[in-house]
């Protein structure tokens, strides 16, 4: 017959005994007494003891026994997660997803007013009725028959969500965390495992994707979304934009993230924003590797990438008061992680702080963010992506740093049926007028700038975005929907944000966030600002005219080595930092880290600006014939950019 062990006091322990009353039971109040080998264990509390349970996992865990926990926390009852030992997920997992997803709630909001004042009443029970002890009694009872038979597969990785109130429940997934301290299962980082062997991936239909959306659809909501326990907790879609546009909220503990999808399907765009969800997620901070190197660039320069050619911020910037930079010192010692460079065909050390984001940490001497971070159904996907994305920021900053006067396309032209649809859609519902330019650099990646102008009844004036793609088709398409899905937010944000946005016009300095950009640039007097590229002396072409039309390959690594050899013509690196985690590797999806040196990265908030270092904001518009000379610093566009 089957033995279970009951560890803990209180009423809810007491009621689970009653309902086991048919089983072989031991019964002890904590671990202090030897536990002998059971089938199962339940560990239950009547309220949160994260202790408790960490005590039971490091007593049970050596032993191979499976154990159960329940408890009570902010007026729920909590059952679950089945934690097997041997396999990933645990009860600290459950707790993080809890405490991440559930950083929202109103019952979290109550119980911090609480820690502050005493006298503030809570709206929920903390203590566990009969009743409620009864309900979870229930379902423990119910889970313990499965476990004893052997059905554990909708037991482990699962929690139940009791509410005391009313006695309703729900089932939710915990996803295993791979850096959780007491289940994860790191791997050192290594040149080894940083090595990059190209292989062949075939493209799904008329895409630049090994993987449909049809495909991804049956796993990115089923393992990534869940408002209490997923790694997104909230979406809504953006039913005001010109196109179906879906925000997908990351909550990171002390901030969220929101991300974005645009296409032409809602569904389509909140598997777009997970995915761009699970990029960023994966680029913040390792989740993957254990990194394990610490040292200065002097004394690794030889198996190291040299930080000083990914462009700094200059001297009178770190003058500042509060500048959360410091200057870069060769000799001061930080820590690195392994990528693969493409030139130099080997593993390459690079700093954790280029690899993954810096936003102002301790010892961070540049800021950045999500240059170049991409997520892909392969490896060789997800590089390409993430070249194309420091592209796509590359041309944008270097044609407004430069004042390129680009061409404007002739969107017509394009012939592409869905692509004028596009164009005139977006004109006929938001009464915006659209144009595209031609941003497209040396490297000959077509990329586009997409503006649209509001007219005289429009409080926003100007949007601006961009978008590259080796299809210049895709890459307008981008940069459109990305504008459509713009354009609610700008003209919300100007109402409510008019007296700052003014304020920015004298003093650029006040441009401190990412939205301040496209807030500035709402306003009509900083139109003169973009005159080099509104200047209708510039040139009107055609698609045919600016874009050689590229032979399609089945194969799109072999997109990606052609790629690579143009930057290898230019004497440009190509750095892949391999960013993946465990929790995108268990549906085979890569996430990387590409660094192109010279390239110019994107940053927010004018103060943090970096282009100190990278000649080619200085030398490329010569070499393009823009200009007839080189240009100095002091020709560059001294204002805030208008990325969105």
């Amino acid at each position: 017959m089957n033995t279970v062990a009951i560890i803990g006091e209180g009423n809810l322990a007491d009621t689970v005994c009653k309902c086991l009353s048919g089983l072989v039971l031991v019964r002890s109040k904590d671990f202090s007494e030897a536990i002998p080998s059971v089938d199962l264990v339940l560990v239950l509390q009547d309220e949160d003891n994260s202790s408790f349970f960490y005590e039971a996992d490091q007593m049970l865990r050596p032993r191979g026994m499976p154990w159960l926990c329940a408890y009570v926390s902010l007026g729920e009852g909590i059952i679950g997660p089945l934690i097997v030992p041997g396999k990933s997920g645990c009860f600290q997992c459950a707790e993080t997803r809890l405490s991440l997803a559930g950083s929202n709630r109103k019952e979290v909001e109550d119980y911090l007013k609480k820690l502050v004042s005493e006298d503030y009443v809570l709206d929920y029970t903390t203590e566990i009725s009969s009743a409620g002890a009864s309900y979870m009694a229930h379902i423990i009872s119910a889970e313990t028959e499965k476990v004893l038979r052997g059905d554990r597969a909708n037991c482990e990785d699962h929690l139940y969500l009791v509410n005391l109130s009313h006695l309703s429940s729900t089932i939710h997934y915990v996803l295993p965390i791979g850096t959780c301290s007491v289940c994860g299962q790191l791997h050192d980082d290594s040149a080894e495992l940083a090595k990059i062997s190209l292989q062949k991936c075939l493209k799904q239909g008329n895409s630049y994707r090994s993987r449909s959306m049809s495909d991804l659809k049956k796993v990115l909501l089923k393992d990534y979304w869940d408002s209490r326990t997923g790694i997104f907790n909230d979406k809504k879609w953006g039913l005001a934009s010109t196109f179906a546009s879906a925000a997908i909220n990351l909550p990171l503990g002390f901030y969220d993230e929101v991300t974005g999808g645009h296409s032409h399907s809602y569904v389509n765009s909140e598997l777009a924003g997970i995915l761009e969800g699970l990029e960023r997620y994966c680029g913040v901070t390792p989740r993957g590797k254990e990194t394990n190197v610490e040292g200065s660039y002097s004394q690794l320069k030889d198996i190291a990438f040299n930080p000083s050619t990914v462009g700094f911020h200059a001297e009178e910037q770190f003058e500042q008061p509060d500048f959360p930079f410091i200057p870069y010192d060769p000799d001061s010692p930080m820590e690195w992680v392994w990528g693969y460079s493409f030139v130099e065909a080997r593993p390459i050390l690079v700093p954790n702080l280029l690899a993954y984001y810096s936003m102002g940490d301790v010892g961070g001497f540049v800021y950045e963010i999500s240059n170049g971070c991409a997520v892909g159904g392969s490896l060789e996907e997800a590089i390409l992506y993430g070249i194309l994305e420091v592209v796509e920021r590359d041309s944008f900053l270097m044609t407004w740093y430069a004042k390129l006067q680009v061409p404007r396309l002739d969107i017509k032209s394009s012939g592409d049926s869905e692509l004028i649809l596009m164009a005139l859609r977006l004109e006929a519902v938001t009464g915006y007028e659209l144009s595209l330019f031609n941003t497209t650099m040396e490297n000959g990646i077509p990329s586009i700038w997409a503006l649209a102008k509001g007219r005289s009844e429009h409080n926003v004036n100007l949007i601006c975005s961009a978008g590259a793609h080796l299809d210049p088709l895709r890459a307008a398409k981008s940069a459109i929907h990305e504008l459509a899905g713009m354009i609610p937010m700008a003209e919300r944000r100007l109402k409510e944000r008019r007296l700052e946005a003014e304020a920015m016009l004298d003093d650029s300095f006040l441009v401190q966030q990412m939205e301040d950009h496209s807030l500035l640039y709402s306003l009509p007097q900083a139109e003169e600002r973009l005159h080099f590229l509104l200047d209708e002396r510039n040139p009107i072409r055609t698609f045919a005219e600016e874009f050689h039309s590229l032979p399609w390959q089945e194969d799109l690594t072999e997109d990606l080595k052609q790629i690579l050899s143009v930057f290898h013509s230019l004497q440009m690196d190509v750095i892949v930092v391999d960013q993946s985690s465990s929790e995108t590797l268990r549906n085979g999806l890569r996430c990387v880290k590409v660094l192109i040196p010279g390239m110019l990265p994107m940053t927010f908030g004018h103060h943090l600006t970096r282009l100190i270092g990278l000649n080619r904001v200085l030398d490329v518009p010569m070499q393009l014939g823009y200009a007839d000379r080189r240009l100095t610093p002091q020709e560059l566009n001294p204002y805030p950019h208008p990325f969105p």
